[in-house]
């Protein structure tokens, strides 16, 4: 090779080794453009209804509601409204695929019963059925 070229060879491999990191630190620089940046998730949601306003103690009805941006599978609870203190019962199941459930409840407390579902973060409405 000639010692002519193989400057040139190496004045041209110098000024590319020095010009790549300032291309690279100009493209790492700009800010995301607005459209790329993701929404925030939507909330979860639950809906609750009863089958029957009135039972007789221990008499089985359901519980049943859908479920909003939630995954299908998520494990939703029954809570009772005890002595101002909302107590998680041994009813629960995971949604369907629609986000739908369906449990199977039976009560003891006479009186009015104030009854949620909870799960995956969101609360249900506040469901009364009255135990005679």
């Amino acid at each position: 090779m000639r010692p002519a070229v193989s400057r040139t060879v190496a004045l041209s491999a110098g000024l590319l080794l020095c010009a790549t990191p300032v291309s690279v630190a100009l493209a790492a620089d700009p800010a995301p453009p607005a459209h790329s940046r993701q929404a925030a998730p939507k909330k979860a949601t639950l809906s609750a209804k009863a089958t029957v306003k009135s039972v007789r103690a221990w008499e089985q009805f359901r519980v049943y509601g859908s479920s909003t941006n939630l995954r299908a599978g998520t494990q939703v609870t029954l809570q009772q409204l005890q002595k101002k203190r909302w107590v998680s019962l041994p009813i629960r199941m995971k949604t369907n695929k629609a986000g739908a459930y369906n449990l199977r409840v039976k009560l003891g407390i006479r009186g009015v019963n104030k009854i949620r579902v909870v799960g995956g973060g969101a609360v249900s409405n506040t469901v009364q059925v009255t135990v005679r």
